[in-house]
């Protein structure tokens, strides 16, 4: 090939190179990046006003409405489009009561299309800026959140942030479902975003969010909390909790968490203060849960004892009535002297009505840890109960090679262990329901805006625990706990309420807190066939501090509002 030809080829080949590279450009511009070349030159071209879509919301298992909107409207501006920034920074200033230099600053920023004046203003200042015929200056309808009940199961329902995102609680979790999509309306503008005249308006309509209806029923929630308020003042408590729940079917009726907050007036510039008033304890927090965990041990025991298992304790075993354990060099005591005969030839049911711990050492050790541990994670302690909501603790269990004897043994009546409240109150729904683990729910329903239901939930049955005859010997010992021993003051005359009391010392430091305890009580009715269970917890009381006297009759106070809310006739 000549040299003349080469070059010829290569001229060829550099301009088949470049008119590719063209091509390639060209297809880029034209398909690949149309999308976003689009939405430039209509941001160019056009001035949008936002229409907020309104927020879906919140409501009871009977329809009452938890958390709603309000009409509200945000104030925007085009600083391009602004034609007197100083006379508009004083209007805007005098009507909407904002710093004349904020706004001053806001108008003469070129180097943004759209900015925010105010959010949240009411209709009549709205108009009173309309009136005013501000070059630049536009508005939109917003939705303000309102709680109709203010601080009614505040940590539960949770709130929004300033963009009306769910930041916590409900509205956080179901943020998916209660979020709308956003629309706008869309104004042809020039070059430098003043309108034209005779433009056409593009409207693009917002689409509402989804409703979401709870298993919450706001006239328990209320009983529980003026219950939890009354006891908390009365004990001069740091705290208290409560979690009313349908053992049949894993539906939460009430959590109560106080001190509380309301959330039409939340503390949003006080960061410890707000962390510290919307934690949902119930659920996020751990304790030491005392003799309430006995429950969970005698549930075990029966368990294993009707399948056979020699190492356990029949339930008309009588258990020593020595005051005192030693185990690993560590000597247990029973809370009770046992001067006079007391605690002596205790069956399981009597050591249940008297809370004696060594009689709970004695099962826990005669088990071993295998089987105990396996009963532990059957009512999942260690793990999460699968509520839907956030921030879930799944408390504090010793990894089972590690324990001890003497670990064991104070595992068996509630200590060397941590579980939040919602996890102690499913685990003893799961113990007197029959056996069955129901995963705890919030969540009912989801409908559309116009009321369609287009998610309901159903029960979860997430496992086993114990036998249905396990379940039935152990709830009528609970029964006799509340007749006759420590859970006196939650017992109803016509009601078979069932329960256990529980006193724990609380640690700091690695070291018994002196003079601090965590008083609660857990108990259900029917005992037969459980349908409320009601777990109340109160943190740090004053004076009196044992379960039977702070928890037990608190939440006998609830179970007889209840009982007076839904007219429940008495079972016997």
């Amino acid at each position: 090939m000549s040299v003349l030809r080469k070059r010829l080829f290569a001229v060829f080949l550099a301009i088949t190179f470049l008119f590719c590279l063209f091509i390639g450009r060209f297809f880029y511009i034209q398909v690949v990046w149309e999308d976003e070349l689009h939405s430039l030159a209509l941001d160019q071209w056009t001035r949008e006003i936002p229409v907020v879509a309104e927020r879906g919301r919140i409501f009871d298992r009977n329809g009452e409405l938890l958390a709603g909107n309000a009409t509200a409207y945000s104030v925007y501006a085009r600083a391009n489009a602004v034609s007197d920034a100083d006379r508009t920074a004083r209007f805007l200033s005098a009507a909407l009561g904002v710093s004349y230099d904020e706004i001053y600053a806001k108008l003469t920023d070129r180097t943004k299309s759209e900015i925010t004046i105010v959010r949240g203003a009411e209709k009549s200042l709205v108009q009173k800026i309309e009136g005013a015929n501000l070059n630049g200056v536009y508005y939109a309808r917003d939705n303000e959140r309102v709680y109709p009940y203010g601080n009614l199961a505040c940590q539960t329902i949770g709130f929004t942030s300033f963009d009306k995102t769910g930041t916590t609680g409900v509205e956080g979790y179901y943020e998916k479902y209660l979020a709308g999509k956003n629309g706008e309306i869309l104004f042809e503008t020039d070059l430098v975003g003043v309108d034209l005249e005779d433009s056409t308006v593009r409207y693009i309509p917002a689409t509402a969010g989804m409703d979401v209806r709870l298993t919450l029923d706001y006239r328990i929630q209320a009983i529980a909390e003026d219950a939890m308020a009354r006891v908390m003042e009365s004990s001069l408590a740091k705290a208290a909790q409560c979690i009313v729940l349908d053992p049949s079917n894993g539906e939460i009726l009430a959590m109560v968490n106080l001190p509380s907050y309301d959330l039409n007036e939340i503390p949003r510039d006080d960061l410890s203060t707000l962390n510290a008033l919307t934690r949902n304890s119930i659920v996020c927090d751990i304790y030491e849960p005392g003799s309430t965990f006995k429950i969970i041990t005698a549930a075990a025991d029966l368990e294993e004892w009707l399948r056979g298992n020699g190492a356990a304790f029949s339930d008309r075993y009588v258990f020593s009535s020595a005051r005192t354990r030693t185990v690993d060099g560590t000597t247990i005591k029973c809370w009770s002297d046992h001067a006079n005969g007391k605690h002596s030839n205790q069956t399981l049911a009597e050591a249940l009505n008297n809370s004696c711990n060594p009689c709970f050492v004695d099962i826990a050790l005669a088990l071993g840890t295998e089987t105990f541990y396996s009963y532990l994670k059957a009512f999942r302690f260690g793990s999460a109960t699968g509520i839907d909501f956030a921030g879930e603790s799944v408390g504090m269990l010793l990894p089972e090679s590690t324990v001890r004897d003497c670990d064991l043994a104070r595992i068996g009546f509630g200590q060397t262990i941590a579980v939040s409240p919602l996890q102690l109150a499913c685990a003893v729904a799961a113990a007197v329901n029959g056996g069955n683990y129901y995963a705890p729910r919030l969540l009912s329903e989801v409908a559309d805006s116009d009321g369609a239901v287009v998610l309901r939930t159903q029960p979860i049955l997430a496992g086993k625990t114990v036998s249905e005859e396990a379940s039935r010997l152990l709830s009528e010992m609970l029964e006799g706990v509340v007749r006759d021993g420590s859970g006196k003051k939650a017992y109803i005359e016509g009601y078979r309420v069932a329960g256990k009391t529980g006193t724990a010392q609380k640690y700091e430091n690695g070291q018994i807190a002196q003079g601090k305890y965590v008083s609660s009580f857990v108990g259900y009715f029917p005992a037969d066939a459980p349908r409320y269970l009601c777990l109340v917890v109160v943190d740090e009381p004053q004076g009196s501090y044992y379960g039977s006297t702070v928890a037990a009759p608190c939440a006998g106070e609830i179970f007889n509002g209840m009982i007076g809310l839904k007219k429940i006739q008495p079972f016997i």
